[in-house]
């Protein structure tokens, strides 16, 4: 008898503790007044939390609905924030059920007063793409948080080398002294995984990396980048995360992914299967729902929990930073009917902001089809300002490697007519996935050279590398790709964030860059002029661009032989001119004493043309 009571009694315990439920995470955190995405959704996390009934207060908000999960750990709270109140206030919400009751709180909070923010960034700037752990190591004691999932250590090509937030902070007055304007930082959310140096697969999208940082210090980052007249493009991660993510060991819904850890598609690389008019339906599936590794589960933006989700969380961080756009990885690999509504309602919260989407293809007619506003109708509006202009990045890199001359990035320019907008468009001759130029030319600076001009005096957004400006060579793999930068960190052997420390085959190529960039900003139609070029037989490509009363003529020398340059050719450009001036060595051609100028192999030149 006293065995049984004693069952029962035990039995009683366990079903009353099953009943009690506990608020682990609330996210968004917080969110503002007075924003256009007035009506957000919280999702509350914890044991048995979806066992409560909820008792909101009546002041700052209104709770509009809730939904529970299929797990009984999520419970979804639709809240209406009131835009008529001034100051900041903690929204409380009740929580109880027949044996414990709590009280959360949500702050909303205004918005910061910013003179600098949301900026957007154009074909004025001049992009600079840092990866966050090969740049600079500005606190040493932050290489290391303690667990065991660093498997690979510093003297590892993939391991963390210790680069962040407060190292990019103390680099800025070297980036205003180079010239660029915006910056790109690769994604530095919390990473907690066996090899996450590179930040692309996340395990908290609420928080930085502790290996980074805080979230106090990126935004420390904008505001003094903002202080200096930089921007900031945060890198930003829709299609994956990363499998130590906490969703992971209790997903919302099963349906929150695509697939399961232990069963699903891996990537499918036809990016180009969603604007292709012949293409079923199974092939976009396939290329939407497959995981690019096995440790990168894919996400399933087709959930509306998961995409209202991801639009706030987007939404969040540009709200909670200020920052200027969003370089948004692995475009074609999203739902594209997720992307395209998330684009519309960042763009309509922050008019002038800007976001490229990542299409790594080198067609141009593929490139067009992701870009908004497309010009042949296809399926939906993207409502994308920018892609990556990998097509031409190929030219670039043909040029390079000897494959073919600058007729190749002359023939890509004249497929301009398909793009929208193609003076949006990103352009680059590499980046943290690919050989870097130099590699591809064998370390033949005046070529490269020749190149770096063509893509900081022609139409877009010209985006460099980090380590660009000091020549850094790399080769195929991605450590080497990713090369930390010299001076900044404890092993370097030199400093070439100085003039001083910096080699004389550095300082040869950083004052070469710094001048072009220099005369971009200086010289309004070398970034935002109409472009018009010529053939380039014998490989030199010729090229002016012109903006109100200034025209520039940009001369590229792409063989290796000595060329003549017949200003007769040129006769519809050059028909009313008087001189040329050299806008790198300030020499002057008088146009009516002299009608050719022979050219150097390999070599460039840009001049001023006077009336």
């Amino acid at each position: 008898m006293i065995k049984k009571t004693f069952v029962f009694i035990l039995c009683a315990i366990s079903i009353s503790l099953s009943q009690n439920f506990r608020v682990e995470r609330i996210e968004p955190p917080n969110w503002w007044f007075g924003m256009k995405t007035d009506t957000i959704q919280i999702l509350l996390y914890g044991t048995n939390v979806a066992s409560a009934e909820i008792y909101p207060s009546h002041r700052g908000a209104t709770v509009i609905d809730f939904h529970k999960a299929e797990s009984p750990n999520y419970l979804f709270i639709d809240l209406l924030v009131d835009n008529t109140i001034n100051e900041n206030l903690n929204f409380e919400i009740g929580l109880a059920n027949d044996d414990y009751d709590t009280v959360i709180t949500f702050p909303i909070l205004q918005r910061e007063k910013r003179e600098k923010a949301f900026q957007g960034f154009n074909q004025s700037d001049v992009v600079y793409l840092i990866m966050a752990d090969r740049f600079c190591d500005g606190n040493t004691d932050n290489n290391t948080i303690g667990d065991s999932l660093d498997e690979f250590t510093e003297n590892d090509l993939d391991g963390r080398k210790g680069g962040d937030i407060e190292g990019i902070i103390s680099k800025l007055d070297y980036l205003k002294e180079l010239g660029v304007t915006s910056i790109w930082i690769t994604p530095m959310l919390e990473n907690n995984m066996w090899m996450s140096y590179h930040g692309y697969a996340a395990t908290d999208l609420y928080k930085i990396d502790p290996r980074f940082g805080s979230n106090e210090l990126y935004k420390k980052l904008v505001n003094e980048a903002h202080n200096k007249d930089l921007k900031i493009i945060m890198d930003h991660v829709s299609n994956h995360i990363g499998i130590n993510h906490w969703w992971i060991k209790d997903l919302p819904f099963k349906d929150w992914i695509n697939g399961a850890p232990e069963n699903h598609l891996p990537a499918n690389h036809n990016k180009m299967t969603f604007p292709d008019p012949y293409s079923p339906g199974e092939s976009v599936a396939l290329t939407w729902d497959g995981w690019f590794t096995d440790y990168m589960p894919d996400l399933n933006q087709a959930n509306t929990f998961l995409k209202k989700y991801l639009i706030q969380n987007t939404l969040w961080w540009i709200e909670y930073l200020g920052i200027d756009g969003i370089r948004e990885d692995t475009y074609p690999y999203v739902n594209q009917y997720y992307l395209s509504d998330w684009a519309k309602i960042i763009l309509d919260e922050y008019p002038s902001f800007n976001i490229v989407g990542e299409v790594w293809t080198g067609e141009p007619a593929f490139l067009a089809a992701y870009q908004r506003n497309n010009k042949f109708g296809l399926k939906l509006n993207s409502n994308l300002p920018s892609v990556t202009d990998f097509a031409l990045a190929d030219a670039f890199r043909d040029y390079l490697s000897g494959k073919k001359g600058l007729e190749g990035v002359f023939n890509i320019l004249a497929m301009d007519y398909i793009y929208s907008e193609p003076e949006n468009l990103l352009t680059f001759i590499d980046n943290h996935d690919i050989a870097r130029g130099l590699y591809l030319t064998k370390e033949n600076v005046k070529k490269f050279k020749t190149a770096l001009t063509v893509l900081l005096t022609t139409r877009g957004i010209p985006k460099i590398l980090y380590g660009t400006e000091i020549g850094i060579v790399g080769d195929n793999r991605h450590g080497t790709i990713r090369s930390p930068f010299p001076g900044g960190f404890k092993f370097s052997e030199h400093n070439a964030f100085t003039k001083c420390g910096r080699t004389d085959y550095e300082n040869d190529i950083f004052n070469f860059t710094q001048k072009l960039i220099s005369l971009r900003r200086n010289f309004k139609s070398l970034s935002n002029g109409k472009l018009i070029h010529y053939y380039p037989f014998n490989n030199v490509y010729v090229y002016f661009r012109y903006l109100n009363k200034e025209t520039t003529m940009i001369i590229v020398n792409g063989s290796e032989k000595e060329q003549t340059i017949e200003f007769s050719s040129y006769r519809e450009m050059l028909d009313d001119s008087k001189k040329l001036i050299d806008l790198i060595t300030d020499d002057k051609i008088e146009l009516s004493k002299i009608n050719s100028i022979k050219i150097n192999p390999l070599s460039s030149y840009i001049y001023l043309i006077e009336k």
